[in-house]
């Protein structure tokens, strides 16, 4: 898991605007139509320097915000679509090629017939798993394969960049295990939250009537996720509390971690999941799993099952038939984002791809859209600026000498990272072909799950990614000192503040 992922220094904001040039995003002035010149400058300027394109640029009904990074986006959106399509029709491709493997997962994404079909089918399973549960262990024992497949209930695990050694990656556990995006939305009081909890009650009570629950019993298990969750809301850091990093760094042995929350089998859950022996680990939130200690005995085994089946039918949804994709948009998209429709099939099954196939699908999309040329340009073009960054920083009257060596010793060491990855990625151990979405869905879990853990113990890969190239984004981690930009940032989306959303 990654920890505080900065945005944009003043040193990023000026490579952003060299960029433009270099993906071929060149700009000559700025363009009159996008002013409001019936808006005085001193009263909003806002409105004055964006008012134009604003007008001439409605929020499309599918999306809660738009911008000028949403057009570069859509743009990349169809160049991989054609991508995909092309791959999903390529019966030649090599088996367990990239484009064996993004072909078969956005065809099994884009085949409606069958993932109506199989229904609830491929989770049968599952479900019947957790009705199995009859005790602690069996409980345990389902809560680990259910992280084992990338879905994080009760609590989050993977591995971290410990913060007090840089070069070492360690395991962690999280607080976690909500169906609303924070702990506030289910402790505040004010209007808007009591609106949205109110809307997510009705929510999951119409889930559960769709798995085949009828109003009564729907209702009753609704009350108990409500129950169950606020009270890991409770025992949940804020948002607040969670910006200083000594409050989510607590390193400890998992015999510590037995003292501090020994209802847990931590021992036997490491072992399930493939996380190293004698590993320590970073507990974040050590109140949170006091109490997660304390309601594994108090809550009864049957509310835990109906937890259980909440939130792997809130997981999976997307993969289902469209009942359950409608009423999954109609809380998330609507409600939440304030979105009015739902993206066309092809675009989720887009984004569904790119996102548990990043790199895959980054290697075919770079031979068409990044040839290597490109990115020599743009890193020579990087190196140019840091040099005369440094120039810069020697001369300041306002900087200390002492911290103008430190300032050029960081400089010199960041870490640059343009357009693409040097070496891509390995999913030859990921299967995937065209027999199931969700069975594909589950793999990819899988396959997610244990490469984020088997990095535990081991040096940190400072070459490694954290978005895919297709990805319209830039960042910059501290832990590294690295800055990241994928090949069409959007440079102009940072420099003309054009962009708003819903709410």
């Amino acid at each position: 898991m990654e920890h505080h992922m900065k945005s944009f220094t003043a040193t990023l904001l000026l490579l952003t605007f060299t960029f433009a040039t270099v993906f071929g995003q060149t700009s000559h002035g700025y363009d009159r139509a996008s002013l409001d010149p019936n808006t005085a400058a001193c009263t909003d300027f806002y409105q004055y320097a964006n008012g134009g394109w604003m007008a001439a640029n409605p929020i499309p009904a599918a999306y809660s915000s738009w911008g000028v990074a949403n057009l570069l986006d859509e743009h990349n959106r169809d160049m991989l679509h054609e991508i995909l399509e092309a791959a999903a029709k390529n019966p030649k491709a090599p088996k367990g090629s990239s484009e064996q493997k993004v072909g078969d997962y956005y065809a099994t994404c884009m085949d409606e017939t069958t993932v109506e079909a199989e229904g609830l089918k491929p989770l049968a399973p599952e479900f019947d798993r957790i009705a199995k549960i009859k005790d602690q262990k069996t409980l345990q024992d389902e809560i680990s394969r259910l992280h084992s497949m990338g879905i994080n209930v009760l609590f989050v695990s993977g591995s971290t960049q410990d913060f007090k050694n840089s070069a070492e990656v360690t395991a962690e556990v999280d607080q976690g295990g909500l169906g609303l995006p924070d702990r506030d939305y289910y402790l505040k009081t004010d209007e808007k939250s009591t609106h949205i909890k109110d809307e997510y009650i009705k929510h999951v009570a119409k889930m559960f009537e769709l798995m085949g629950d009828d109003a009564a019993k729907a209702a009753a298990e609704t009350q108990t996720v409500l129950a169950l969750e606020t009270k890991l809301a409770e025992a949940s850091m804020t948002r607040v509390e969670r910006r200083d990093p000594a409050n989510v760094y607590h390193r400890m042995t998992v015999a510590q971690l037995r003292e501090l929350a020994g209802g847990f089998d931590w021992p036997v859950y490491f072992k399930t999941i493939g996380v190293p022996a004698n590993t320590d680990v970073n507990v974040s939130s050590p109140g949170f799993f006091k109490a997660v200690n304390s309601q594994l005995s108090s809550v009864p085994i049957a509310d835990w099952q109906t937890y259980l089946r909440w939130h792997l039918i809130n997981n999976t949804a997307q993969q289902l038939p469209a009942k359950f994709v409608d009423e999954d948009f109609n809380f998330k998209g609507k409600i939440l984002q304030g979105s009015k429709e739902n993206l066309p099939r092809w675009k989720r099954c887009v984004a569904g791809t790119d996102r548990v196939l990043g790199e895959a699908l980054g290697e075919v999309y770079v031979k068409k859209a990044f040839p290597p040329a490109a990115k020599a340009r743009a890193l020579e073009m990087v190196r140019n600026l840091e040099a005369a960054l440094k120039s810069d920083i020697t001369t300041l009257s306002w900087m200390s000498e002492p911290t103008r060596k430190q300032a050029i010793v960081k400089l010199d060491a960041f870490l640059n990272k343009i357009g693409y990855p040097d070496k891509w990625r390995d999913y030859s151990s990921l299967e995937v072909d065209r027999s199931s979405y969700l069975a594909n869905r589950f793999r990819a879990g899988a396959f997610g799950k244990r490469r984020d853990l088997n990095k535990i113990g081991k040096p940190v890969d400072r070459m490694e990614w954290m978005m895919s190239p297709p990805t319209v984004n830039a960042y910059y981690n501290p832990q590294i000192n690295e800055i990241v930009f994928s090949r069409r940032y959007p440079a102009a989306a940072i420099l003309r503040c054009r962009g708003r959303r819903r709410f």
